[in-house]
């Protein structure tokens, strides 16, 4: 059936309207998750519980993607300095790409991928066999009973993360820019420390903190509103893997670009 020339904009400005509703749930459901942070003694033994299953999840895949995503960097950006004839610098350009950028996306994203569609399916099992219901009727807030916890693991596992991806990622540039291309250790760690900065790290562990809050959030808010039976807890973990990406990426630039306006670079 053809839509007529009215239909489409109506269509659109449903599809928009939707896409509203959805983002204004999210952010109460992330509001209302911190709201009863204080109250520590009720979600402590779910904090520790959840902050072990997300280090358990993620630890292998962080060193299996940071190891070679360092030598790919170092591999890469040796061939170019050795051209120029500035192979000391590889070092440089591998750690500060790491430090900045690389360490709080391949956290997050790992984070949202591993450990949000499990915090995905937990939440829309708990749905569809109205446990969530269960915890309202007796007077239990679901969100401030299973979400607060598991923000705060996410955000805490987020920032322990880093340092992982940043030793493993600086690991493997080592070994390609030190061991196969021939620079010496003093130049390539050298290299490293003269770009950086303490904000640098700060930054970055800023940056892993906000985004384990937005992949948790995202993960539980699309586990407690999929639609019910296994295929719509399946579409929830897929829906809630692309949205926490997106939004990992754009609360990157960002910050990111607010960071270098406020704080230039060393030159």
């Amino acid at each position: 059936m053809v839509l007529s020339l009215y239909e489409v904009p109506r269509s659109a400005a449903r599809k928009a309207g939707s896409a509203l509703d959805q983002t204004g749930l999210l952010f109460v459901t992330l509001l209302e998750g911190l709201r009863r942070t204080w109250d520590v003694r009720r979600w402590w033994g779910e904090y520790i519980e959840q902050c072990w299953f997300i280090a358990r999840v993620t630890s292998l895949p962080v060193l299996l993607i940071a190891l070679p995503l360092g030598a790919t960097i170092s591999l890469q950006v040796g061939e170019i300095s050795r051209q120029i004839g500035a192979q000391s610098a590889t070092g440089a350009a591998v750690v500060t790409a790491l430090v900045r950028e690389v360490a709080p996306l391949a956290a997050a994203l790992l984070i949202s991928g591993a450990a949000g569609s499990a915090m995905t399916a937990d939440m829309g099992a708990r749905k569809i066999r109205d446990e969530l219901a269960a915890m309202e009727v007796m007077a239990v807030n679901p969100v401030h009973r299973l979400v607060t916890p598991r923000l705060w693991a996410a955000s805490t596992v987020g920032v322990l993360l880093c340092s992982l991806i940043v030793l493993s990622g600086v690991a493997g540039g080592y070994y390609f820019n030190v061991v196969q291309q021939g620079v010496s250790p003093g130049a390539y760690f050298d290299g490293a420390a003269s770009l950086l900065q303490l904000s640098d790290l700060l930054v970055t562990l800023f940056k892993a903190w906000i985004f384990g809050f937005i992949a948790a959030a995202v993960a539980c808010h699309m586990g407690m509103n999929c639609a019910f039976g296994p295929v719509g807890v399946g579409r929830a973990v897929n829906r809630s893997a692309v949205v926490a990406s997106i939004l990992v990426f754009a609360a990157n630039y960002v910050i990111s670009m607010l960071y270098y306006a406020l704080v230039p670079p060393r030159i």
